[in-house]
């Protein structure tokens, strides 16, 4: 690994993957970068967690999947413990559900390992400069569930407490009847609430409500 040269203040990295030749390629290929400089490597989450600790690097370039667990948990960790230390996760698979989730935990990029050489130099610099990117690969379809859990949230907006309640107990196949009984009202008011819901959540029966319901916890666990 190289030594800054005097005066100079490069961004320090840890590159964490568990494939040792994808991991020396990265660290050959950051190292030899001016403004760059390798100081730790690792193969799994747990390494990954104590040499971020060991070194508080300015970068990690982290990969999704570890023998250990996930990347994505790792960047959490590492990002709760050492807030200026900034991650880019690293990965050959474009999924939505782990951009978001990265995202969540904190992780400043999301690249795809098809990256070119310079644009993850490139994305390297807009990250230590306090910028954050998503791989083109991936932006679509984050945008897109972005939309749809924006729409989901606007329509639960329009719904009353009471209507939210009645809602959840729908959703777990109660009938009129008996969410009249729980929640202290006629079955016709039951009904008409429902029939509200419905309308407001443009869905047409009850089966859709729980769809919707479950659609919505899959989203709030994202």
């Amino acid at each position: 690994m190289t030594t800054p040269t005097e005066g100079s203040a490069p961004r320090t990295l840890l590159v964490v993957d568990d494939h040792e030749v994808v991991r020396q390629g990265l660290v050959a290929l950051l190292d030899r970068r001016t403004g760059f400089q390798v100081v730790a490597e690792a193969g799994t989450a747990a390494e990954a967690i104590e040499q971020a600790r060991r070194f508080e690097p300015d970068l990690v370039v982290m990969d999704v999947r570890l023998p250990d667990g996930s990347g994505i948990e790792a960047c959490r960790e590492i990002r709760s413990e050492l807030p200026n230390t900034r991650v880019v996760m690293l990965t050959s698979y474009p999924d939505e559900d782990a951009v978001l989730a990265a995202i969540v935990a904190g992780a400043s990029g999301y690249l795809l390992k098809q990256v070119r050489a310079r644009d993850l130099v490139a994305a390297l610099e807009t990250v230590a400069a306090g910028g954050s990117l998503l791989d083109p690969a991936v932006t679509g379809k984050v945008l897109d569930r972005m939309r749809r859990i924006a729409t989901d949230d606007d329509e639960l907006a329009a719904l009353t407490k009471q209507e939210r309640k009645i809602l959840s107990l729908v959703a777990e196949g109660k009938t009129n009847k008996e969410i009249a009984t729980e929640v202290f009202l006629s079955d016709k008011t039951v009904k008409n609430y429902v029939s509200s819901i419905l309308a407001k959540l443009n869905l047409e029966r009850r089966a859709q409500a729980a769809a919707y319901v479950a659609r919505m916890k899959g989203h709030s666990s994202d």
